[in-house]
């Protein structure tokens, strides 16, 4: 017989919270790629159910349903009805791209309360659910902006370097029942979210010269590396930081020196 693929996700159940767009999209059909049925979450029903009707048109299996991740009761609900899951990714974010001096109270606690509180409250009820089950794998959505940062960025920076540690603190708690914790580091990726940026010929042109590859990502990219973390080939990870940032965070600046 030959050996089970550990890259595959045949008859197992991964959730998706987020999978409306960008991202969270990428990593739901990557997911379904490798074999897994996605259930594909969003605050947007009319967007999950998007994704989730694309993986079946291409041969996968998906549903949809609209989720909060700021609401708990419903989150719990909603993975303990799913069969067979190994897997929960998160992905929702939101940034507001203003200089410490000029940001407002409600500016900082709308990033701040999505970007963490949503973070805790995923780690808190798959956790839950993962431990009492014997073992899971939890995905969270840091970023590039978790190690450096750029003028308008802090308060987002700040969120991304927290759910590092957060993802750590669930790894060093979770582990014992076989649950493992993990956070991917995205670069600059080409999203819904991005647009702007991309549309401004210099900032679009800076970014993706400030990586190795020249480029920015795609939103399948960072989804097949979320798709790894749920799978058994990243059995032994946990409390890991990846980041597919082109190299981003590898290189010095894009000068080629002569020797």
């Amino acid at each position: 017989m030959a050996p089970r693929n550990p890259f595959r996700l045949d008859g197992r159940t991964v959730a998706v919270i987020g999978a409306g767009s960008g991202i969270g999209e990428g990593a739901a059909e990557a997911c379904a790629r490798q074999g897994a049925c996605v259930a594909c979450f969003d605050v947007n029903l009319i967007a999950a159910r998007a994704t989730a009707d694309r993986i079946v048109a291409a041969g996968g299996r998906a549903d949809a349903a609209e989720l909060d991740i700021l609401d708990s009761d419903a989150m719990t609900s909603a993975l303990e009805a799913l069969e067979d899951l190994c897997g929960v990714v998160a992905t929702p974010g939101v940034n507001v791209r203003k200089r410490l001096l000029d940001y407002r109270p409600d500016e900082f606690d709308r990033v701040v309360t999505l970007n963490l509180r949503g973070a805790m409250c995923v780690l808190q009820v798959a956790g839950r659910l993962f431990t009492d089950a014997g073992g899971g794998s939890i995905v969270l959505l840091s970023s590039i902006r978790s190690q450096v940062t750029e003028p308008g960025q802090g308060v987002y920076a700040a969120t991304k370097a927290g759910i590092v540690q957060l993802a750590r603190t669930a790894a060093a708690e979770f582990g014992g029942a076989g649950v493992r914790v993990n956070a991917l580091a995205p670069g600059v990726v080409d999203t819904p979210l991005t647009k702007p940026i991309q549309q401004n010929e210099a900032w679009n042109s800076a970014y993706a010269g400030k990586t190795a590859l020249g480029r920015w990502g795609r939103p399948d990219e960072i989804g097949n590396a979320a798709a790894f973390l749920v799978s058994d080939a990243s059995s032994y990870m946990t409390g890991a930081v990846l980041f597919v940032d082109g190299g981003w965070t590898a290189i010095d600046g894009r000068f080629d020196p002569p020797a």
